[in-house]
């Protein structure tokens, strides 16, 4: 069967591209001691991951979970954009899925010859369920050895993904710490601080800027701002993606990934509807409906006034809030 491949995408930024750093053979206690503490994003390279790198094919994956029926991505265009659903959802036998993930052109498909398709797997009842690699994929669960540098109570979730060459997911961020483990296939993420979200033009937790390579800057002037750190993810690849750290990732070749997040805040603090990981602490949310009430306040007060409050405002925002020892 023929396969998909794309040439690495050039990286054209306004700003020098960060290289993320990469570190071998890294056991829990360093990474606990001196990576965890840095809040920063890591490619840890040499862990045992177990037989997934090499058994992961398609044919393999192809028999080890059969005909089950799993709800895909499928896009007509490179960049995926969950703002505008530039998408659509179909359903599909997973061998069938599989198969058709990994060519470059189709003799069935739903919008067009070369669309793409991405699975990003989901519990038993996505709004009630977290995605469990152990419970939707048991078979090829026995395959992967996730690296233990949290304790069990913490973990989250395990979410099994599948993409199509050329395909490249919209820049987000998550609540959670979690690990990016690239089994088989290249990726490359582009990666943004939490600290340059004034300039990532948010809608929620997504950036409305698609285009990462080459942005419009007349539109999202501010863009040019954000400092760009980027990785490149071969097979057996672990990035540690900290907690509010936005991602971009583009699918360099036909893959498979794993996902493991991890609660590393009190339980407590978390949305207890969120199934994906992605929803605001629930103190955070609070905040920012406390925020939107203000805000509608101000509205009573002529334009002069209200400028001068919102300015107050945002002083003592500044004032108690900001770190001043961001790096």
């Amino acid at each position: 069967m023929e396969r998909r491949e794309v040439p690495a995408v050039p990286a054209v930024s306004v700003l020098p591209v960060v290289p993320v750093v990469r570190r071998a053979g890294v056991g829990r206690e360093e990474f606990l001691r001196d990576i965890y503490p840095q809040r920063k994003p890591v490619v840890l390279t040499g862990l045992e991951l177990g037989p997934c790198t090499t058994k992961w094919t398609v044919d393999y994956l192809s028999q080890a979970e059969g005909a089950k029926e799993v709800k895909i991505h499928v896009s007509g265009v490179p960049q995926m954009d969950f703002l505008s659903k530039n998408f659509v959802y179909r359903t599909l036998p997973f061998d069938v899925f599989v198969r058709r993930a990994a060519e470059v052109k189709h003799k069935e498909y739903f919008l067009s010859e070369d669309e793409r398709y991405y699975l990003r797997s989901v519990g038993e009842d996505a709004r009630k369920d977290v995605a469990d690699v152990r419970k939707q994929f048991p078979v090829l669960a026995g395959d992967v050895q996730i690296p233990e540098y949290f304790e069990k109570e913490q973990f989250f979730s395990s979410v099994f993904r599948i993409s199509s060459a050329g395909l490249q997911l919209w820049t987000h961020y998550d609540v959670m710490d979690n690990f990016l483990i690239q089994v088989t296939g290249k990726k490359r993420v582009v990666l943004y601080s939490p600290r340059d979200a004034p300039y990532l033009y948010l809608s929620g937790s997504k950036s409305k800027v698609l285009d990462v390579d080459n942005p419009d800057l007349e539109k999202y002037p501010l863009f040019g701002k954000a400092k760009r750190y980027q990785c490149q993810l071969e097979a057996g690849d672990v990035l540690f993606i900290p907690a509010l750290w936005f991602h971009n990732v583009i699918s360099e070749e036909f893959g498979v990934a794993l996902n493991v997040f991890w609660k590393h805040l009190p339980a407590e603090s978390y949305d207890k509807s969120d199934t994906y990981g992605n929803k605001d602490p629930t103190a955070a949310s609070r905040a920012i409906q406390i925020l939107d009430r203000a805000l509608k306040t101000l509205e009573e007060l002529p334009e002069e006034y209200r400028d001068f409050y919102a300015r107050r405002m945002v002083l003592r925002i500044q004032e108690k809030a900001y770190r001043d020892d961001y790096g």
